[in-house]
């Protein structure tokens, strides 16, 4: 491995860093050619925290995705989150979700409790 990466501060080596990273994104692990991936992984994930911001999922939205995405109904969390009414006033944003019924939808529709937590930072 050529030891020339260091630390990017500017977009031009990041793309530089971006295109080495797409070519060596096949090599085997324990090689010259794998260590130099890992670190620029390690590079390219630095300057995109830094300089580019990934805004938090709604998790409202990431609750209406999972029912289409699993076939079900908004009456379907009516045991997790109460009533249709209040199912409806839940993912119209009308009414806020409580810990129950993040424990309940995360062990029912398998979203992290990340999503839920991301906007309360």
């Amino acid at each position: 491995m050529d030891n020339k990466w260091k630390v990017l501060k500017t977009e031009s080596e990041y793309k530089i860093a971006l295109k080495r990273t797409i070519e060596l994104f096949n090599a085997d692990e324990n090689t010259p050619e794998g260590d130099e991936l890992d670190l620029l992984l390690l590079l390219v994930k630095d300057y995109e925290d830094r300089h580019y911001h990934i805004p938090d999922p709604d998790p409202i939205e990431v609750i209406k995705q999972k029912l289409e995405e699993k076939g079900l109904k908004q009456k379907d969390l009516e045991s997790i989150i109460g009533s249709k009414g209040y199912v409806s006033q839940v993912l119209s944003g009308k009414k806020e979700l409580t810990l129950k019924m993040v424990k309940g939808l995360h062990q029912y529709l398998g979203i992290s409790a990340d999503i839920f937590l991301a906007g309360t930072k």
